[in-house]
């Protein structure tokens, strides 16, 4: 796995089932630029067990044309729990988050805020909502949440495991999602990515859930927390 073999284990940031949308498995980097410290960074979007990738109870040609109500989508509001202990050196709230999604508006307003940090890099324009946790010498991002989900503040130890805030769909986001990623730097726009393994999760297959320890989930596995 080249990169991957020096993997930084953590636990999974999220309950329930899950689909992986973007992963170092697929590409490095992962999101297809090193900048903000996304070189190994994950994306999470939770779907149905219908054919395809559908991430809201609408068919693909009404939310193509009409767009869905944000809330409505499968992952929204879901709680966002710390990936391992440390300390809290970052929390934005307030960023506004679009009440409903429509795919075109949404991946040209992600082209824009893309080209625009390329000139100066503004976390909240990308991140939206967000936590920074550190851990000795590693910070973890935990971006998009929903406004006013944030259960935590500056300056507090959290225990792996805690709740954070909640999946929403705030700053660089085409639909509800978890952003998470681990880097060397509190500063996203100075740092640089750092690879990370879960310690354990289900993925499903065919004939059904394997268990996998010490592993980074390929692109579209649907997985499951342990817990």
């Amino acid at each position: 796995m080249g990169e991957l073999d020096a993997a930084v284990v953590v636990d999974l940031p999220l309950r329930g089932e899950w689909t992986v949308e973007r992963t170092p498995t697929h590409r490095i980097p992962s999101h297809g630029t090193d900048l903000f410290g996304q070189r190994f960074a994950f994306d999470f979007v939770r779907t149905d067990h219908r054919h395809g990738f559908h991430l809201h109870p609408a068919g693909s040609a009404r939310l193509l044309i009409l767009g869905g109500r944000t809330r409505d989508y499968y992952g929204w509001g879901q709680p966002v729990h710390a990936a391992l202990k440390g300390e809290v050196v970052r929390v934005v709230d307030g960023v506004p988050e679009r009440a409903r999604v429509h795919v075109v508006r949404e991946t040209w307003a992600a082209l824009r805020n893309t080209f625009a940090t390329r000139r100066r890099l503004d976390p909240a324009r990308l991140a939206g909502n967000h936590v920074i946790i550190r851990t000795d010498a590693m910070y973890a991002l935990y971006a998009h949440l929903a406004p006013g989900s944030i259960t935590v503040r500056r300056g507090q130890g959290v225990a792996a495991g805690t709740e954070i805030g909640q999946v929403g769909h705030t700053g660089n986001s085409t639909a509800p999602h978890l952003h998470f990623q681990l880097m060397d730097s509190a500063a996203p726009d100075e740092s640089s990515g750092i690879p990370c393994a879960f310690a354990e999760y289900l993925v499903e297959h065919h004939t059904g859930w394997e268990r996998i320890e010490r592993g980074v989930p390929a692109r579209f596995d649907r997985i499951r927390s342990v817990r």
